[in-house]
């Protein structure tokens, strides 16, 4: 099962750094790892993706919760979240396989980025499953290149971390 937990932290240079090495001295392995700005340019939210296959994220979190660029930790659980992935993918192209290809983004609500005689280059946003889904479509179109960001995540609700 997968564990998702975001932090608040100061925006500072090294604190990701700090955090990350929390997980690599514990042997602890980072699946996804997202990384932006708040509302407020000063704080930084990181979302990061872990297996709980052992029960180290308690203490992970406890030892986050100890460095003095943190001011949050909240493990969010996987009903009360959302949770949303980037997902900009390259095909071949051409005027045969243009429009099927389009048909498919239709059905996903993928955005077209950029296009050219040859490529098309694909957006979406939606969750890794169906990012998963879509990307097996158009598999058959020859994907030539494809960019994942890693899930960020949100409680649901009127709470806040």
């Amino acid at each position: 099962m997968k564990q998702t937990i975001s932090v608040l932290v100061e925006n500072q240079a090294g604190v990701l750094n700090r955090i990350t090495g929390l997980f690599s001295r514990r042997a602890f392995n980072i699946d996804s790892l997202a990384v932006g700005v708040t509302d407020d340019p000063t704080i930084s939210r990181i979302t990061i993706i872990v297996d709980n296959g052992n029960n180290m994220v308690e203490q992970v979190e406890k030892q986050l919760n100890k460095l003095v660029e943190v001011i949050k930790v909240r493990t969010l659980e996987e009903n009360s979240l959302i949770g949303r992935e980037l997902m900009i993918l390259k095909v071949s192209a051409n005027n045969k396989t243009r429009q099927d290809i389009m048909t498919i983004c239709s059905i996903y609500g993928a955005k077209v980025a950029d296009i050219s005689p040859t490529s098309m280059t694909l957006e979406l946003s939606d969750t890794p499953d169906r990012l998963d889904t879509f990307q097996t479509m158009m598999r058959p179109f020859s994907i030539l290149e494809v960019v994942r960001t890693g899930v960020i995540a949100v409680q649901k609700g009127g709470g806040k971390i």
